[in-house]
C-alpha cells in the first residue's frame, strides 16, 4: 500500500526549499514515503517529518544529514529536532514553520548535506562552479 501524500504542493516553504535544493549538480526530486525527497545517488534532504518518540509532527520542516561534528550543535538549535527513523543515521530536522527562517542557513544546511551524501564527482562539480 503506497504512503499517502503528506505535503501541500502549493506550500510556499516547499517552493523555497525546491529552489535551493535543485540547484545542486545532479539534484532531483521524488516523492517517497509521502514526502518530497531531494537526491543525487541517495537522498540529501527531505521536506517534512516528525519525532518518533514523542509523535510531534513538523510537516513544514527540512531534514538533512550534516557532518557528524556539527550534529549535536544543530540538534541544540531551538528549531532542530531528531527526525523519526532517520535520526539514528545522523539526520537532523529543522522546523521551517516559523517567522524567523534564515534562508541562508537553510542553504548552508542543504550544501552540507549534499557534500556528505553526494558522489565525489558531483561535489567536485559544485566546487568548480564556485570558482
Amino acid at each position: 500500500m503506497p504512503h499517502p501524500v503528506m505535503f501541500d504542493e502549493t506550500d510556499p516553504l516547499l517552493a523555497r526549499v525546491r529552489e535551493l535544493a535543485l540547484v545542486f549538480p545532479g539534484a532531483a526530486e521524488k516523492i517517497s514515503h509521502g514526502r518530497p525527497f531531494f537526491y543525487t545517488k541517495t537522498a540529501f534532504a527531505v521536506y517534512g517529518g516528525g519525532v518518533k518518540d514523542t509523535g510531534a509532527q513538523f510537516p513544514r520542516s527540512l531534514i538533512v544529514k550534516p557532518d557528524a561534528g556539527e550534529r549535536e550543535a544543530l540538534l541544540a538549535a531551538p528549531h532542530g529536532y531528531p527526525p523519526a527513523y532517520l535520526a539514528p543515521s545522523g539526520w537532523i530536522g529543522f522546523d521551517l514553520d516559523r517567522d524567523d527562517v534564515d534562508w541562508d542557513e537553510v542553504g548552508e544546511l542543504l550544501d552540507m548535506s549534499f557534500r556528505v551524501t553526494a558522489p565525489a564527482k558531483l561535489v567536485r562539480e559544485l566546487d568548480a562552479r564556485a570558482r
